[in-house]
């Protein structure tokens, strides 16, 4: 759903919780600033992470995927857990000298992702293509894959802009995967893909 339909039906359903949101959507729009991806090692859980950024006002990403599982008494439950369990965005809301404070503060083994190996600068990702990820994640779209980033490096596919329908706006890779067109975004650590008509992409060119 691209922010523009989003924004149409919060209006029509009204509520502050709506109101609230269609303010954080008209800030996303116009956002800058860029995103780092951090690779979590040694078990911890990138839901406790989340909890001590926002302890310190710096907003993360956690992406989330639907699944089932056997609960203690045999029934099937669902649930939202994370797609990648060591993985999680931090927007660059604070200069890398206090993040990196920050990350010696949780005595945690964790690593900001570089440029390239053996690079000592951390990977920006830039806010327009974390709006439109974040976006893809979203648990609303059924039909969709995540991958590694090894996986996605792998698919063969020409950039696009989608110019019609629920993904309108977003650019991409049109990748073709038994039968079916889905639209692949990228980012440091994993990719995701949304099922989507060919028609409705424009090629980019490069």
């Amino acid at each position: 759903m691209n922010q523009d339909t989003l924004k149409q039906q919060l209006v029509q359903t009204g509520g502050k919780e709506d109101r609230k949101l269609i303010e954080t959507l008209d800030k996303e729009a116009n956002e800058n600033t860029p995103w780092f991806a951090i690779r979590l090692f040694g078990g911890m859980k990138s839901a406790d992470l989340a909890d001590f950024f926002s302890e310190h006002n710096v907003e993360s990403f956690i992406p989330m995927q639907m699944v089932d599982f056997m609960d203690k008494t045999g029934h099937i439950r669902h649930a939202l857990r994370p797609v990648v369990r060591n993985l999680i965005f931090v927007k660059k809301s604070v200069s890398n000298q206090r993040l990196n404070e920050l990350i010696v503060e949780t005595q945690k083994p964790m690593m900001v992702m570089r440029k390239s190996k053996g690079s000592k600068e951390y990977y920006e990702i830039p806010a327009k293509q974390m709006v439109e990820f974040r976006m893809m994640c979203d648990p609303q779209y059924a039909q969709k894959m995540f991958l590694s980033a090894e996986e996605a490096q792998l698919k063969v596919g020409d950039p696009v802009l989608v110019a019609h329908g629920p993904l309108k706006g977003i650019t991409g890779r049109l990748v073709r995967q038994n039968k079916k067109y889905f639209l692949l975004k990228e980012v440091p650590g994993m990719g995701v893909m949304v099922k989507v008509s060919r028609w409705c992409c424009k090629p980019i060119q490069t």
